[in-house]
């Protein structure tokens, strides 16, 4: 297993970020006068924390180098991280293990058996960098069409930070839910680092929508978890689902998520919308990520 590299200067600027975030109270010092830079100094930080104020002044400037697991965990402390937080400060600290550069994973047919079973709900294989390799016709037709677009633009975050179609079926959750992508992408960035797939989709984003740079620059991390989410289907209205991954290769990232109804209204459109496009094969894959087996008992691929 080989572990991502260090990467000092992300490092001390996450540390920098978060520090902002803690104020004197909520640790415990007292509140005096008015200070001139939000949240907690370096030197409370680090005495908080145990450490020489020189150290942490290292470690927030990228300086310092071979930081104990024990330094980390009192920052950490101290800085009040969640664990999706935490998990990133170990990352950027060299203390995660990185994820081999490689082409996406291949779909199985067992696994298309799975997305046909799945329906009425809508179900995709998905990657850690949000790819869209597979998914039932529920979820092809949810927001649009997925296969009218080109293999390298079936990926849920260019998707739903760049077409009006799919930000418009996010509704008045649409800043909630890109927040949320933007987060969990920059979590697990770390361990990407050396994955061209993953800078090319980082490079792209930045390059086309402000609003991803505006929800990236806030430093805000998110780990995976289920989901209650508001959608408009263009074809049958207002949905409210629990939105949950399950998982293939939670090393990789890979997975299926399924979206399932939360309520009774929301049921009976989705059994609605599968009736509506029930004359589509059930699943569709891209076209480079299907396995060379392409007959699945009981069910069609679309090529």
């Amino acid at each position: 297993m080989t572990v991502a590299a260090p990467d000092r200067a992300a490092l001390g600027e996450f540390l920098r970020e978060r520090r902002g975030r803690i104020g004197p109270g909520d640790v415990g010092l007292p509140v005096s006068g008015r200070r001139r830079t939000p949240g907690l100094r370096r030197e409370e930080v680090a005495q908080l924390a145990g450490v020489g104020v020189t150290w942490y002044t290292w470690l927030e400037q990228g300086r310092a180098r071979n930081v104990s697991d024990q330094v980390l965990d009192a920052v950490a402390r101290v800085l009040r991280l969640d664990a999706a937080e935490r998990r990133h400060l170990l990352a950027l600290a060299g203390r995660e293990a990185a994820v081999a550069p490689g082409p996406p994973a291949e779909v199985r047919p067992e696994q298309l058996a799975v997305l046909e079973q799945l329906l009425p709900y809508p179900a995709a294989i998905q990657t850690d960098c949000y790819d869209l390799l597979a998914a039932n016709r529920a979820y092809r037709y949810l927001f649009d069409d997925l296969d009218a677009r080109p293999p390298d633009e079936r990926n849920c975050a260019w998707l739903m930070f760049t077409d009006p179609r799919w930000r418009a079926a996010l509704g008045d959750t649409e800043d909630v839910v890109l927040h949320n992508i933007a987060a969990r992408l920059r979590a697990r960035e770390p361990e990407h680092r050396d994955d061209p797939r993953w800078s090319a989709l980082l490079a792209r984003l930045r390059a086309t929508s402000p609003d991803f740079v505006r929800h990236w620059e806030s430093y805000d991390v998110a780990g995976d978890g289920t989901q209650l989410r508001r959608y408009r289907s263009a074809r049958v209205g207002r949905l409210e689902v629990h939105f949950q991954s399950l998982w293939l290769d939670r090393a990789r990232g890979d997975r299926v998520i399924l979206m399932t109804p939360a309520d009774d209204a929301t049921r009976q459109r989705l059994e609605r919308l599968d009736a509506l496009v029930g004359a589509a094969p059930a699943t569709t894959t891209r076209d480079d990520a299907v396995s060379r087996a392409d007959v699945v008992a009981g069910g069609v691929v679309d090529r």
